[in-house]
Parts: structure tokens; C-alpha cells; sequence
């Protein structure tokens, strides 16, 4: 049911575009259903070419950022995350996500000299993820706080630390986090199919 709704949603996108071949906003939110299935290059070639479109959409693109970061191409994310903040600037995701290809590229001690200041980010749990990627609190700090704020909270913390950790090549407890994020706390959101996404990637059960 799960993937017959995408191959809906992905046929609509395409019956649009057959329709209106110069629609952007198509071609972004097909790239999104790709990105959904695990399609990552589609959804690539999509978001470029949505912007080849329009030049202006570029820093509204955190899309590709998340897909460039799945297809290894980490300077690129690096270079969307940061454009992205341009427009962005209280958006914690935005600058984890950047932390997350500079610690690819460059370890972690690279990434956390070069973390971009966020303070107000408005989501309580994005605050905590924020400081625990800058080094100011723990592990359980983040999980306490995803405790307080429901099921978006639980979903948050899990999936970020399971991030934090991958970054810090501690797979057994990425996977461990990551996969409960996945599983046990499903969520109406882009960010839970990502990390769907990541676990079948990275074939963790």
C-alpha cells in the first residue's frame, strides 16, 4: 500500500509534466516522490531541472541538499545546506544537514568548527539537536526533550541521533536509532521517509 500510493503520486506528477512540460513545481515534487522510492539520481534530475526552470528556487532546493547527501556527492550538500540558509537562517535541519556532508568530507571536528549559528528555531526538540551537534548537551538530553514533545518529538530525536552517530562512525547505534525512527514512529512527514530511505540504503533491519 505503502509504495502503490507513491507510484500514484509519481504517475500524477508525471501526467502533469506530460501536460505542462515546464511546470517546476511539478518536477519538484516528482523529484520528491523519487526520492521517496529510493530513486535518488531521479530525484536529482528532477530538482536540477526544475531549476534549470527557474534560477530562483535554488535556495529552496534543501530537497536536492538531502539527496545530494545519499548519492555522496557531500561538497554539493554542503553548498545547497549553505545557500538554503541564505533564505532559511533559523532552520536548525539546514545547518545539521551541512554538518552532516562536512563530516563526510572532512571528519567531525571539521564539521563542528564550521557549524552555522541557528538560535531561533522554534521547535523545541530542533533546539536540543542543535546543541548536541554543536557539543553543548547529550545523547539523553535529546532523547528527554523528543520525549516531551510527542510522537514528532520522539521520531526527531531518534532520527538525528541515529545521524549524529553515523557521522561519528558509530553504526551499530546509528542503526539502532534510525530504524526505531523509521519503524516506530511514523510521522506525516518528508524527514520519515527519508529515514525509510536511509535504513533500506544502508540495508539495516
Amino acid at each position: 500500500m505503502f509504495f502503490n500510493s507513491l507510484e500514484n503520486q509519481l504517475q500524477h506528477w508525471q501526467n502533469t509534466i506530460n501536460i505542462q512540460p515546464n511546470n517546476v513545481n511539478a518536477y519538484v515534487h516528482r523529484g520528491m516522490v523519487y526520492f521517496k522510492l529510493g530513486k535518488i539520481a531521479e530525484s536529482i534530475q528532477d530538482f536540477d531541472h526544475a531549476e534549470k526552470l527557474d534560477i530562483q528556487i535554488t535556495p529552496y532546493l534543501w530537497q536536492r541538499g538531502l539527496s545530494y547527501y545519499y548519492a555522496e556527492r557531500f561538497a554539493e550538500g554542503a553548498k545547497q545546506f549553505e545557500i538554503d540558509l541564505t533564505v532559511n537562517a533559523q532552520d536548525v535541519e539546514e545547518t545539521v544537514w551541512r554538518y552532516l556532508c562536512i563530516a563526510r568530507l572532512s571528519g567531525v571536528t571539521e564539521a563542528r568548527n564550521s557549524l552555522l549559528p541557528v538560535k531561533n528555531d522554534p521547535r523545541k526538540i530542533m533546539k536540543s539537536i542543535y546543541d548536541l551537534f554543536a557539543g553543548h548537551c547529550t545523547t539523553d538530553d535529546v532523547l528527554n526533550v523528543g520525549k516531551l514533545a510527542g510522537l514528532k518529538g520522539k521520531f526527531y530525536s531518534h532520527l538525528y541521533l541515529g545521524l549524529y552517530y553515523e557521522a561519528e562512525n558509530k553504526l551499530e547505534l546509528a542503526q539502532k536509532y534510525i530504524v526505531k525512527a523509521a519503524d516506530e514512529y511514523k510521522i506525516d512527514d518528508y524527514m520519515w521517509y527519508l529515514a525509510v530511505v536511509h535504513k533500506q540504503l544502508r540495508k539495516w533491519e
